[in-house]
């Protein structure tokens, strides 16, 4: 690289780190199989664990070994034998906003939940999120303030889905990242200040599973045209294709384009560093 490209290139101060998180971690041997390349190639800086999972004891010690920061995929939706609650969201979701959702029942599937993640990783998490946007229904996300306050030395940053960046999506993205956001984002937010829980102040990521490769290729460049300090990203990658997974094929979409070489190109263009992994340094 010559002088001149080397001065017009931003200098450090200027790049803004995004926090790219793949959810999901434990639910399937191709699902870990893609986080863990990812997190090798610094395409990651967080994944959350659903440590009730199929894979999840057989992977951890892999995911162990890498960057990323560890979280609890809190999940009270997707049945894997587990004792606790668990209902399919919509019920969930109208057991909570009815009151009908037994506060002690979610408090101890939390600790249970939170007992386990320590028993697989030996630590406490570094964030907590949920599985469909769990953790900030009503009851829940009074449960999991009441559960974190039993350890007040412990401070994980939570998951925060209101102020999603939508800018450039088509109506039907744009309504179900509000939808999410409406589920309770606002009412966590102003519950996790109080309590002096840190949250990230963006959000991208929402879309409908749908489209290949290419649809998620453009809605990547949507998100980070707008991405802005410490905004999170989700993502749900995946390797291979899972019968069992309704999302799978879109999962190995995501893949193919979270791998892929132009990501860089968009990071760079758009002065964004995947937190972890180190300024950027140049575009391909």
């Amino acid at each position: 690289m010559n002088q001149a490209s080397s001065s017009s290139l931003p200098s450090d101060s200027q790049y803004r780190r995004i926090v790219v998180c793949a959810d999901d971690f434990g639910i399937s041997a191709s699902v870990d199989a893609a986080i863990l390349d990812l997190a090798a190639a610094g395409r990651l800086s967080a994944t959350s664990v659903l440590v009730d999972g199929p894979t999840a004891t057989q992977n951890m010690p892999a995911l162990l070994q890498t960057h990323l920061q560890v979280g609890l995929h809190l999940n009270l939706t997707e049945s894997f034998g587990q004792a606790g609650v668990c209902l399919p969201l919509r019920q969930l979701i109208l057991s909570a906003y009815l009151r009908r959702l037994s506060a002690g029942a979610v408090r101890d599937s939390i600790r249970r939940q939170l007992a386990r993640f320590v028993q697989l990783t030996g630590r406490n998490p570094d964030y907590i999120d949920g599985h469909q946007h769990v953790h900030q229904l009503p009851v829940v996300r009074d449960a999991l303030l009441a559960v974190l306050a039993e350890a007040p030395a412990h401070r994980p940053w939570l998951r925060h889905t209101g102020r999603p960046r939508t800018q450039g999506l088509p109506l039907r993205l744009r309504l179900k990242a509000w939808v999410i956001a409406c589920l309770g984002a606002r009412q966590l937010w102003w519950q996790a200040q109080a309590a002096g829980f840190y949250q990230n102040p963006g959000f991208l990521g929402v879309y409908d599973f749908t489209g290949g490769p290419r649809a998620y290729a453009h809605w990547m460049s949507c998100w980070l045209a707008q991405a802005q300090a410490d905004d999170v990203l989700m993502c749900h990658p995946s390797k291979g294709v899972d019968a069992q997974d309704p999302l799978s094929e879109q999962r190995l979409a995501e893949f193919s384009v979270l791998s892929g070489a132009p990501l860089a190109g968009w990071l760079a263009n758009h002065c964004l560093i995947i937190a972890g992994t180190g300024p950027a340094k140049e575009t391909p």
